[in-house]
């Protein structure tokens, strides 16, 4: 991505240069032409594109709505790596499902997660359906959406339930959820479906980038310590590699195919190059269920860095559709 950032210096010493050659008679009127020029973006999504940890950066909403957008998510890094290129509008939200991006308005819960934390702002109001944000003068959309329609969170809490009855052996959750994995997929692709079409329809000349998910859980789950409440607690090793191989893959799989079936979708493969920075690893781009116990949990959400990995994808991809660099 060395030659990416170079590009993103460029253009913006480019606008730089060109601001300062204004004499001040023209600047107002610059100032508006540049502003109606900037391409419209809407950043849609949950958790993984809102940010929402304090890995992830500080919150940034006064007041806040509950959805715990971070100032170091990879929309707001964008943001920032790319000026006055593109106008924003971030309307992701933690925990939002797919149908909450399309049609359903949704209840945000903040950072209120007992027994881990509790909020004091909650309840919050609800948010509108994040795709009112799109319109037919948006350019650009990027979505991460999947996750909590499939449930991951559920079956993690479970996972590690099940773990511990066990002893930490064995597969006990793949052994008790297994048959139920199938239908979870199905819901996902028939909601990302429906979710693209709108998305469309909402904004027929807009460029529409699926992002997809990171490497969460390592190839080699010896690395994971069994109990270790900042990586995967008491889920199993077995149980890993079957969260990763038969759950984890084939929702990036299902985005993925559903992308494809839409000329206006491209879909970001966030997963091959965050290999080797999973939750279990040492420099690790996602943190585990706390990045420190028991005061900060995080419950398997990238960090920073693992967000600056996936503007440096997004933008990349972006400035493609667009047709800039």
């Amino acid at each position: 991505m060395t030659r990416f950032r170079t590009r993103l210096a460029m253009l913006s010493s480019v606008a730089a240069l060109a601001a300062g050659a204004l004499v001040p008679v023209q600047l107002a009127g610059a100032q508006s032409a540049a502003a109606a020029a900037a391409y419209q973006w809407v950043a849609l999504g949950d958790s993984y594109t809102a940010g929402v940890i304090p890995a992830a950066g500080d919150t940034f909403e006064v007041p806040r709505d509950g959805c715990e957008r971070t100032d170091q998510s990879y929309p707001q890094v964008i943001d920032r790596d790319l000026g006055s290129l593109l106008e924003l509008t971030n309307v992701s939200c933690g925990a939002a499902t797919i149908e909450d991006v399309t049609f359903r308005a949704q209840q945000p819960i903040g950072r209120h997660l007992p027994p881990f934390s509790e909020d004091p702002d909650y309840p919050f109001p609800p948010v509108p359906p994040q795709s009112e944000a799109v319109g037919p003068g948006t350019d650009v959309v990027t979505v991460g959406a999947g996750g909590n329609t499939l449930g991951f969170a559920d079956i993690l809490f479970q996972c590690l339930q099940l773990g511990a009855g066990s002893g930490g052996v064995g597969t006990p959750c793949r052994d008790d959820l297994a048959d139920d994995i199938p239908s979870r997929l199905n819901k996902v692709s028939g909601d990302y479906d429906e979710m693209l079409n709108v998305l469309h329809e909402r904004a027929p000349h807009a460029k529409i980038l699926a992002v997809g998910y990171p490497t969460v859980i390592p190839e080699d789950t010896s690395k994971c310590r069994y109990n270790d409440l900042e990586q995967f607690g008491s889920i199993t090793q077995g149980d890993l590699d079957w969260l990763r191989q038969d759950v984890l893959a084939p929702l990036n799989k299902a985005i993925e195919k559903s992308t494809s079936a839409h000329d206006a979708a491209r879909f970001i493969d966030l997963y091959d190059s965050s290999q080797n920075h999973s939750v279990c690893d040492n420099g690790k781009w996602v943190e585990g269920l706390f990045t420190r116990f028991p005061d900060q949990p995080a419950l398997v959400h990238p960090n920073a860095r693992g967000h600056r990995n996936a503007a440096d994808h997004v933008a990349a991809a972006m400035l493609d559709a667009i047709g800039v660099g």
